[in-house]
């Protein structure tokens, strides 16, 4: 029940189809692919003593999402991609980007680092955060228009991420707070 209705609604967003957004949304998926974006994210504000914290944050949050959702989840689920399932629109001979080199769909990886990078940089900087929250969500529907991933798939992994970035801050927070309860009291 749940695929059908994914393919439902993955079926009705091909409806949106334009040389536009099929020109865009490769491009748009690109940036996620790997966590790209986010990694480049992390390493420069790695460099800033204002973004340091914020930097070790999303690099904890994407290691973390690439072992729940990359290596344990999918692997488990095992959920085919929507090109493979009965009553698909598209095959993977039609698809605008070559067939990802995962075989299994759920969760979507880009959505779990793009919500969990997200959920740092907003918990640091909210304008910034904002602006990283828009970008994870083109990201996660560019799955969905290029037919590599089910709705479900990339919501799940957007909840998946957005829980993983939190609680990456607070592991980055209790660190830093535990550094500086040390360093006050080698002072005293």
């Amino acid at each position: 029940m749940i695929t059908q209705t994914d393919l439902t609604i993955l079926n009705a967003i091909q409806g949106l189809r334009t040389p536009f957004l099929d020109f865009i949304m490769p491009l748009v998926t690109y940036l996620g692919s790997g966590g790209a974006v986010w990694i480049a994210a992390a390493v420069i504000m790695l460099f800033g003593k204002k973004t340091r914290h914020a930097g070790a944050a999303v690099g904890i949050a994407l290691t973390a999402g690439l072992i729940l959702s990359t290596i344990l989840l999918k692997g488990l689920v095992a959920r085919e991609r929507p090109f493979c399932a009965d009553g698909a629109l598209l095959s993977a001979d039609r698809l605008l980007i070559g067939v990802p080199s995962g075989r299994f769909s759920f969760p979507s990886g880009h959505a779990v680092s793009s919500f969990s990078a997200a959920a740092v940089i907003f918990a640091y900087n909210k304008k910034a955060g904002t602006a990283a929250y828009v970008l994870a969500a083109l990201i996660s529907f560019s799955r969905l228009y290029l037919y590599v991933h089910f709705p479900s798939d990339t919501a799940v992994g957007a909840l998946i991420g957005i829980v993983i970035g939190i609680a990456s801050v607070k592991a980055v927070n209790k660190i830093r707070e535990k550094y500086n309860e040390k360093k006050l009291s080698d002072r005293t």
